[in-house]
């Protein structure tokens, strides 16, 4: 049985987690706090397995706690849960010690899992935040775009679709897709127009 404390400032949502998982018998819910300097202390009394912890909370963040229980000692896994997927959020969460990063959209089963990889030692992360994380690693603007992604770029700059891109250069729509991805992950964004955007940004696209 994996030992859980929630730490969250909304107590509807800590209700729900703790309802979520005590009906499930391969957990027990051994505390709750509503912000780090609690966490804290909850921790240090009920020593957990794993501490399912928001972020953005008042007197102590969710990094800032992360960075604390390291630091007195916690054998407990942080597993982060918030609705915040940007740079600002991810990154230090990461850097400061969380085993996982998920979002406060994610499936009940596929929370149970998490919960158990974290246990384990294991990295979770949700996709958008996956994508985050590889865009960082990848020194957004260090790797080069190749003249098949900037030329895909600059279409779409010009107002074209995937399939109107598609057929300019003779390629698919899938191939089309690809380059796009790519191109998104060494920008370091998310979609077409964040894309566009840091192209020209970065002097890549001449307007």
């Amino acid at each position: 049985m994996i030992g859980l404390v929630i730490v969250d400032d909304h107590p509807v949502v800590r209700d729900g987690l703790r309802g979520m998982f005590a009906g499930d018998d391969r957990f027990r819910v051994l505390g709750e706090a509503g912000n780090g300097r609690e966490a804290l202390a909850v921790a240090r009394a009920m020593d957990p397995d794993v501490v399912l912890m928001d972020l953005r909370m008042p007197e102590m963040d969710g990094v800032s706690t992360i960075k604390a229980l390291r630091e007195q000692g916690s054998r407990a896994r942080v597993l982060v849960l918030t609705t915040y997927d940007t740079d600002r959020d991810v990154l230090p969460a990461i850097k400061a010690g969380a085993t996982g990063y998920l979002l406060k959209d994610t499936p009940r089963e596929e929370l149970f899992r998490a919960v158990t990889a974290a246990h384990r030692g294991e990295s979770v992360l949700s996709p958008a935040v996956a994508g985050r994380v590889l865009g960082s690693l990848r020194s957004p603007g260090k790797e080069p775009l190749s003249q098949r992604e900037l030329e895909v770029l600059t279409l779409i700059a010009r107002g074209n679709s995937n399939r109107e891109a598609a057929t300019q250069l003779f390629i698919s729509e899938a191939t089309v897709k690809t380059h796009l991805l790519h191109a998104y992950a060494k920008l370091g964004v998310r979609d077409r127009a964040a894309a566009v955007a840091a192209a020209f940004e970065q002097g890549l696209l001449s307007r």
